[in-house]
C-alpha cells in the first residue's frame, strides 16, 4: 500500500501541474496578441446581466461535478460515501488535466479508488463502466447533433489570421473523424470485454501475468480477474432504471460542461444559435481527445476561437474569452486537486494506521 501511495505522489509532482499551465498561457498570449484589437475589447459592455451569466457558468461547473459524484455513488451501490465521491471526482479530473488528452486519467483513477478499500476487480469495473458511459454519450450525441444543426454547421471555417495554414476546416474534420473512430472502437471494446464477454478479460489478465516478468503477481491477478468478472456480471444484470439513472448523471455532467460555455458567451452579448454552440463543443471535445498535450492545453485555446468566435459580439475578443473559459473549466481542477490530494492522502494513511495496515 505504501508503495502505491508513493506512486500516486510521484505522478502528481509539481512539473506535471506546471507544464499544462505554461503551454496554455503561452498559446493564449500568442492568440490574443496575434489578433489583438483594442477597439473590440473596449466595446465590451459589462453589466449586471453579464455578472449573472458568469455566475451561472460557474454553477454549470458545479452541476458537472455533481453529476460525476452521483454516477460514482450509483455505480458503487453507495459503497462510496459523498465525501469519497467528491474527492475521487476532483482527483480524477486533476489527473486528466495533467495527462495527455489521448491518455486521460483512467489509470490513476484505478489507483485512487483502490485506496478506498474496494476490491480491485470491482474498482476496475466501475472505472471502465464510467468510461463506457462517457463514450456512449459521445457516440449517441454526435449523430443527434448532426441531424439537428446540420453537418456543415458543426464545423467552422478556420480563419484566425495565418493560423489557417496549419488548422483549417478540412484538417479539423480529419481530427474529428479520427477521434470519433477511436471512441467508437473503444466503446465496442468495452462493451465486449466488460459486459458481453468478461471471461475474455479474465483469460487475458491471467495470460499476461503468467509471463516471466509478471509471474510473481499471478495469484493476485487471478483474484483481480475473478472480482472483475463478478462485478461485470452484476452490472450486466442491472435493470433498465439503473442504467437510465447512470446515463442521466453522465448526460448532466457533459451537458452542464457545455452549457457553461453558452452562459459564458452570454456574458458578453446575445448568442444567435445556442444549439450550434452546443454542437460545436461536442465536436471540439472529440478533437481534444486525440490531443497529446496535458489536458489538451494549447490545442483547446486554439480551436475555441475557431469554433465559437463568430458567436461573440467581436471575434477579436475570442482569445480572451477562450482564456476565461479555461480559467473556469480547467485551471480550477489543477488548484483543487493540489489542495485535495494531500488531504486525501492523510485520510488514507490515518485509516490504514488505525487498522494496522
Amino acid at each position: 500500500m505504501s508503495n502505491l501511495k508513493m506512486d500516486i505522489t510521484h505522478y502528481f509532482k509539481g512539473r506535471r501541474v506546471i507544464l499544462p499551465v505554461i503551454i496554455g498561457l503561452a498559446v493564449t498570449l500568442f492568440i490574443v496578441f496575434w489578433n489583438f484589437d483594442g477597439k473590440a475589447y473596449q466595446s465590451i459592455n459589462w453589466s449586471i446581466y453579464s455578472s449573472l451569466w458568469l455566475a451561472l457558468s460557474v454553477l454549470m461547473m458545479v452541476l458537472r461535478d455533481l453529476g460525476y459524484m452521483i454516477r460514482l455513488r450509483l455505480l458503487s451501490d453507495k459503497e462510496l460515501n459523498w465525501r469519497q465521491c467528491f474527492e475521487i471526482a476532483i482527483l480524477w479530473e486533476f489527473s486528466s488535466a495533467i495527462s495527455p488528452s489521448a491518455v486521460g486519467g483512467t489509470a490513476v483513477a484505478l489507483v485512487i479508488m483502490a485506496q478506498e478499500k474496494m476490491k480491485t476487480g470491482r474498482t476496475t469495473a466501475i472505472v471502465l463502466v464510467t468510461s463506457l458511459l462517457d463514450e456512449i454519450f459521445f457516440i449517441l450525441m454526435v449523430p443527434v447533433v448532426f441531424m439537428v444543426i446540420g453537418f456543415d454547421n458543426a464545423f467552422p471555417a478556420f480563419d484566425i489570421s495565418r493560423l489557417e495554414r496549419v488548422f483549417n476546416a478540412a484538417n479539423l474534420k480529419v481530427f474529428f473523424w479520427t477521434g470519433y473512430s477511436i471512441l467508437l472502437g473503444y466503446t465496442l471494446f468495452l462493451l465486449i470485454v466488460l459486459l458481453l464477454r468478461p471471461q475474455i478479460t479474465q483469460r487475458l489478465i491471467i495470460w499476461i501475468f503468467s509471463l516471466p516478468l509478471l509471474r510473481k503477481w499471478r495469484w493476485n491477478s487471478r483474484e483481480w480477474a475473478r472480482d472483475l468478472v463478478v462485478s461485470a456480471k452484476e452490472f450486466r444484470d442491472k435493470n433498465f432504471n439503473f442504467w437510465l439513472k447512470a446515463f442521466g448523471a453522465t448526460f448532466l455532467s457533459w451537458t452542464a460542461r457545455y452549457l457553461m460555455v453558452n452562459c459564458l458567451m452570454l456574458a458578453f452579448g446575445p448568442v444567435s444559435d445556442h444549439l450550434i454552440v452546443y454542437g460545436r463543443q461536442l465536436v471540439m471535445w472529440i478533437i481534444l481527445m486525440v490531443a497529446v498535450t496535458p489536458g489538451g492545453s494549447g490545442v483547446a485555446e486554439i480551436i475555441f476561437p475557431a469554433f465559437l468566435g463568430e458567436f461573440l459580439p467581436e471575434k477579436e475578443i475570442s482569445g480572451g474569452v477562450a482564456f476565461l473559459w479555461r480559467i473556469l473549466s480547467y485551471y480550477p481542477y489543477l488548484i483543487a486537486g493540489s489542495i485535495i490530494l494531500p488531504i486525501w492522502l492523510r485520510r488514507i494513511r490515518k485509516r490504514n494506521a488505525t487498522k494496522g495496515l
